[in-house]
């Protein structure tokens, strides 16, 4: 669910290349420390591409930008399995995610249906849930993601499936939030599936900021919204800042 863009094969090799001459300075090092420093030099040197790689998708999440999201996030539809249905459901999870739901309902109308579409279904709920939410639909919301909470949590490894069940517990509050019915918990779920990926980043703030509203902590609620990007119209975000704002004057 929601998964960040696939990695091109070309940088495959030189990551590998660089791995192993990595290994080899460290195996000079632990016999002379002489060979310590471009042994960290070369760690540094294979840390920081990635490292500034991620911040630059991070500040793309973070902009608001859905079209640029779009661009970098998706991707070319030649890289996406079964692109007849994936390409428009990713797209559409983009769209979901900054608000833009008549734009999200058309991506998934123009997926295909057929074997990827039945399995798509945890993205599919993740998607519908949010959109659902926006288009003032809570109860079908708060269904929806519960029903997104009982599949089957299976992954690549323990960390992804962390990943996956903290965006499920916070499409559940978000839900929950916006239908003013949330429980002690969701404060924290949103944050934590804030932290967890940027690109649901804002809509778990604006999620926390209601639930802040609610409970009359305005302090709070002014923290969650700041830096919020200058929302389009198309975005249901615009609409939720100026009525979050309005009730924190």
């Amino acid at each position: 669910m929601s998964n960040p863009p696939p990695v091109q094969r070309s940088s495959v090799l030189p990551t590998l290349i660089t791995g192993v001459c990595a290994l080899m300075v460290a195996h000079l090092a632990w016999r002379d420390p002489k060979f310590l420093v471009p042994f960290f030099a070369l760690l540094f040197v294979m840390v920081l591409p990635a490292y500034l790689a991620r911040r630059r998708m991070e500040r793309v999440f973070l902009s608001g930008d859905v079209k640029q999201v779009l661009g970098t996030w998706v991707g070319s539809p030649q890289r996406v399995l079964f692109p007849e249905t994936m390409a428009p459901i990713l797209a559409a999870t983009a769209y979901a995610a900054y608000g833009w739901f008549d734009e999200a309902r058309r991506s998934l109308d123009r997926a295909a249906k057929g074997p990827a579409w039945d399995a798509a279904l945890e993205q599919r709920l993740f998607v519908e849930a949010l959109l659902d939410t926006f288009e003032g639909q809570r109860d079908l919301a708060i269904r929806k993601a519960e029903a997104l909470g009982k599949l089957p949590t299976m992954g690549a490894g323990p960390l992804m499936r962390l990943r996956v069940r903290r965006l499920r517990r916070g499409v559940l509050a978000f839900a929950r939030a916006f239908a003013h019915r949330a429980t002690p918990r969701d404060a924290k779920w949103l944050g934590s599936a804030a932290k967890t990926s940027p690109l649901v980043h804002w809509a778990m703030r604006y999620a926390g900021a209601v639930i802040a509203v609610d409970s009359g902590d305005r302090e709070r609620a002014r923290k969650l919204l700041e830096g919020a990007p200058d929302w389009p119209m198309q975005s249901a975000f615009r609409t939720f800042d100026e009525e979050l704002r309005s009730a924190l004057t």
